[in-house]
């Protein structure tokens, strides 16, 4: 609305171009605003005015206008001075009723600020555009005379319901909730509009109502909390009005209006829309002040009849234009404009229009669905993909296009879904959705045709008495032929193959042809991709005298299937050649070991001791340990006892174990030392072969004569010594397993033992487990060797490795038990 002077009359203050019935409607708001007459009877007055100037009906409408737009009544004249004539005499006031205003009669003193408003409002109605231009219009011609702090109108939807159309002076936050909450039942704008009466606002501090002479009566005990209805936390009328408060949901005053009104505005049977002038404070609106809101009312029903009161839902396309191109469509299409919360989300959409050939959940079809929510009937579409897809289109303006989903229609069979898929297009504020439907021949072939891709297949048609061969597209992409090239006659196939395959596929196709004999065939046709493997498949349709006419089938590609079994069948072929070598390689060390390494069937007795020996290979793997052991007696009468473990397995193991065994025996034997043997052992694993090679070993002398055990060691398990019932392991002395570093540190122990002492060396294969630790280990051997201290021999040896070597074996094992006997038990 503007808020200009209104034009002279010389430039003129009605619009060239307005509609008729805009003309007519708005003439009757001017005549229902002075006189204080019904819609008919407004109409009425505007007929007879007309026949008695003898005018068109049109044409005292302009008149009627130009009266109300230059402030003056027009005398009569021809339309075309309309602009500067007045207004005939007004018909009696029996033709009136008791108006306050009489048309065209000069108004009583205290009515003069009533006329002049109206005529002001009258003016600025003529430019009115919308409801949102009409509350800011009336909020700044109100100003002076009723001082209203916001203007509202909501006006009424298809299905009864209220929409608000226009504010001035709303918070936009409550505006925002007014518009996603529209007043409900029970409010002051929903019994507005059920009962075309106003209902006005009064704080209840403000005193009785000073109303008076008005056919409505004052409301004063209604609570101003349901102002709109749906303003959810809004105080009672009880509270003070004196400023505005605010919700806790919403960021806006919510109320209470002090005071105002809500006023019916429309001139048919049922308003058009509902107008609410609201204020903070709380006095009551005086008598003059009713009427003159009941005439402004009155004076905008012809407004708001002429335009479409709802906002506009398309930007740019008018609200007909899109009922009209979907009612012409065969597709379903919905317009849809998103309904938001409080917050800005969008909760829902409603249909605008929709095409014939919706159909939804409910069974309603095309326009019953205009102004339904659209999840009511079409509850799918909440499904998170489709959802956040509208919502994307509507944020970005990007097409959307779902993926296709199965839908419940009213004619799908029981037995299948139809499938549907969604696209969604931005259309101004709003979204065009439309579905299509994939049909069962459609789906079928689709299927059939990613059964041919999954399966790498294709089917084949040969017409045995035209000739005539069919392929699927798959075929030729097994072909790696051009479609353009056409398909290959059944007769030509053998020639497309590699010529070891030609014979059998000629032989199956001949006898096809001739006998109606179906194949089976693989072969192998070369393409610029490399070799593929293929299989034929087909079969014979006979007529009714067993003649073959046609056959079909089908090509596989098994190039990838036939790829790996080649490769399986590789596979295979080399593990048994390499497990045929692992196996004489282990026959090989095997004999070397046992050359090198002779058990012996007795107990060795050197030095005044008994020595039982243990050796047992590992049971996994089929290569040979490098465990090693040597009990002997030196020249000087002394014992020395050994047991060594070389890192890994095979022939390298057991070169260096007898490489160590015969090494470390000729040390000590020409009188090397246990420490000097070590050292010279240690530096020959770094300085000969490749790869470099390192070991434990643990080197035991006993003096008889003394009793006295002196040993060293090279990273490996201390010695376990029993005596009198009990075990406890020797304390290590310094020493580092050998070929690591260079010039490691090698230091002895030694211990005075006993008569029926018993040692027991051994290799780590005694003591590991997978899945336990070292300590661990030697405790077992310690509660094991305790058990087993009976009589000398493999009556307790066998015991303690059956306990201790529980399952499979993963390394070599090699045991000396070494006893103090006396010398008359030592033949024992």
């Amino acid at each position: 609305m503007t808020t200009d002077p209104a034009p002279s009359a010389e430039t003129g203050a009605i619009p060239d171009v307005v509609a008729p019935e805009a003309v007519l409607e708005r003439a009757k708001g001017v005549i229902m605003a002075l006189t204080g007459s019904t819609a008919d009877a407004a109409h009425a007055e505007l007929l007879r005015r007309a026949r008695g100037a003898g005018r068109t009906l049109l044409d005292e409408c302009w008149l009627t206008l130009s009266g109300a737009s230059t402030g003056r009544p027009a005398l009569g004249g021809d339309p075309v001075s309309r602009r500067t004539a007045s207004v005939p005499a007004p018909a009696s006031p029996s033709e009136r009723g008791s108006s306050p205003a009489a048309w065209g009669s000069a108004p009583a003193p205290a009515e003069d600020v009533n006329a002049a408003v109206l005529r002001r409002v009258g003016r600025a109605l003529v430019d009115v555009g919308g409801p949102a231009e009409l509350a800011a219009g009336l909020r700044e011609h109100l100003a002076h005379s009723v001082g209203p702090d916001a203007v509202v109108v909501f006006s009424t939807l298809p299905d009864g319901g209220l929409e608000l159309t226009g504010h001035a002076g709303l918070d936009e936050d409550l505006a925002a909730l007014w518009r996603s909450s529209p007043p409900g039942s029970g409010s002051p704008a929903a019994e507005v509009f059920e009962s075309g009466a106003p209902y006005w606002l009064e704080s209840a501090d403000a005193g009785p109502s000073a109303a008076s002479g008005s056919s409505k009566a004052s409301k004063s005990s209604r609570s101003a909390s349901s102002m709109a209805g749906g303003a959810a936390g809004a105080p009672k009328a009880s509270r003070s009005a004196r400023s505005p408060e605010r919700s806790r949901g919403s960021a806006g005053p919510v109320g209470p209006w002090g005071s105002g009104a809500w006023l019916p505005v429309g001139t048919g049977t049922r308003p058009a829309a509902v107008l609410g002038v609201l204020r903070y404070g709380g006095e009551p609106l005086p008598v003059r002040t009713r009427e003159l809101l009941r005439s402004v009312a009155r004076l905008c029903s012809g407004t708001l009849g002429s335009f479409d009161t709802r906002p506009q839902p398309f930007e740019g396309v008018s609200l007909p234009t899109v009922h009209a191109v979907l009612a012409a469509l065969p597709e379903a299409a919905l317009a849809l404009v998103p309904l938001r919360s409080g917050s800005g989300q969008v909760e829902d959409y409603r249909i605008e229009a929709a095409s014939p050939a919706v159909v939804g959940l409910t069974g309603r079809t095309g326009q019953d669905l205009v102004g339904v929510r659209l999840l009511e009937s079409f509850p799918a579409l909440a499904d998170e993909h489709i959802w956040q897809g509208l919502l994307h289109t509507l944020a970005t303006d990007e097409p959307y296009e779902g993926e296709p989903m199965a839908y419940p229609s009213g004619n799908s069979d029981a037995g299948e879904l139809p499938t549907f898929s969604v696209r969604a297009r931005r259309l101004g504020d709003g979204l065009m959705l439309t579905w299509s439907r994939y049909e069962i021949a459609e789906r079928q072939e689709q299927r059939l045709s990613d059964v041919q891709r999954l399966g790498n297949l294709g089917w084949t048609n040969w017409n045995l008495l035209t000739e005539e061969v069919n392929w699927s597209p798959q075929v030729f992409r097994i072909f790696d032929r051009p479609s353009a090239e056409g398909p290959v006659p059944y007769h030509d196939l053998p020639d497309q193959v590699m010529a070891e395959d030609r014979p059998a596929l000629t032989r199956a196709v001949r006898s096809l042809a001739s006998d109606g004999r179906a194949f089976d065939v693989p072969f192998r046709i070369r393409t610029a991709h490399g070799v593929r493997h293929l299989r034929a498949v087909a079969e014979a349709v006979t007529d009714t005298h067993g003649t073959p006419v046609e056959a079909h089938g089908f090509v596989q590609d098994l190039t990838a299937q036939r790829s790996a079994e080649l490769a399986l069948v590789e596979s295979e072929r080399m593990m048994l050649t390499q497990h045929g070598m692992l196996r004489a390689e282990r026959s090989l060390a095997s004999r070397l070991q046992q050359a090198l390494l002779p058990l012996p069937h007795e107990p060795v007795r050197p030095g005044g001791l008994r020595v039982d020996v243990a050796y047992l290979p590992a049971q996994s793997g089929i290569q040979v340990g490098g465990d090693w052991f040597s009990a002997i007696e030196l020249p000087d009468g002394d014992a020395l006892c050994v047991v060594g473990d070389v890192a890994g397995h095979g022939i390298d193991a057991v070169a260096t174990m007898a490489q160590l065994r015969f090494t470390a025996k000729g040390m000590v034997i020409t009188g090397s030392s246990l420490t000097g043997a070590l050292a010279r052992l240690n530096a020959l694993l770094l300085h000969t072969g490749e790869p470099r090679a390192t070991a434990t070993m643990v080197l035991a002398r006993y003096n008889p004569a003394e009793r006295k055990l002196v040993w060293a060691q090279a990273g490996h398990p201390p010695p376990l010594l029993l005596r009198d019932g009990e075990a406890r392991f020797l304390k290590r002395p310094v020493g580092m397993l050998l070929g690591a570093v260079e010039n490691p540190p090698y230091q002895e122990a030694e211990t005075v033992l006993e008569l029926g002492d018993r040692i027991l060396l051994y290799t780590d294969g005694l003591i590991e487990r997978p899945s336990e630790g070292i300590d661990a280990g030697l405790q077992r051997l310690a509660a094991a060797a305790t058990g087993h201290d009976e009589q000398p021999g493999s009556a307790s040896l066998g015991p303690l490795l059956a306990e201790m070597l529980e399952g499979e074996r993963r390394d070599d094992v090699c045991v000396l038990d070494i006893r103090v006997m006396p010398e008359k038990d030592l033949e024992r």
